[in-house]
């Protein structure tokens, strides 16, 4: 792939939906099992367990992201300062721990991946910010990095 590449993703069933927070890729992280990346990431807005519980346990991504954007709960007060660590956490064990899902993002090469989207201007490309994107791309790195270290 050339340099010129971009890799556009945001539903599940486009290609490289696999990229979404939203696809079906369970992961394992502080100790518990969370259905999707998603799930992981709204639940970490809160600091009281009973509300990340309830969100861990959404049955789908969709209801995960409503309750996590549910500002009658009263969000960490770090918050802004931790999601993108917190983003990326998530999105290195969802490509640790599914070895299809490495093989794919290492795939890419070095083609810019982008979450194509109107509607989110932080984590998609709205406004050019494209913080998923850029978090994958970091990822990618990290991975490809540790293939060459072995």
């Amino acid at each position: 792939m050339s340099d010129q590449n971009v890799i556009n993703f945001y539903s599940v069933s486009d290609e490289y939906g696999e990229f979404s927070n939203f696809a079906a890729y369970s992961i394992k992280l502080k100790g518990k099992r969370w259905p999707t990346s998603e799930h992981y990431f709204q639940a970490q807005k809160f600091r009281d367990a009973g509300h990340r519980e309830e969100v861990r346990k959404a049955k789908t991504p969709m209801i995960a992201a409503r309750l996590g954007r549910d500002r009658k709960k009263q969000l960490r007060r770090d918050w802004e300062s931790i999601k993108d660590n917190v983003m990326r956490d998530a999105v290195m064990a969802k490509f640790t721990q599914h070895d299809n899902l490495r093989e794919l993002l290492l795939a890419t090469g070095q083609a810019k991946i982008v979450e194509h989207t109107t509607n989110d201007a932080y984590w998609g490309d709205g406004s050019g910010k494209n913080m998923l994107g850029r978090i994958l791309m970091e990822v990618r790195d990290k991975l490809r990095k540790q293939e060459c270290d072995r």
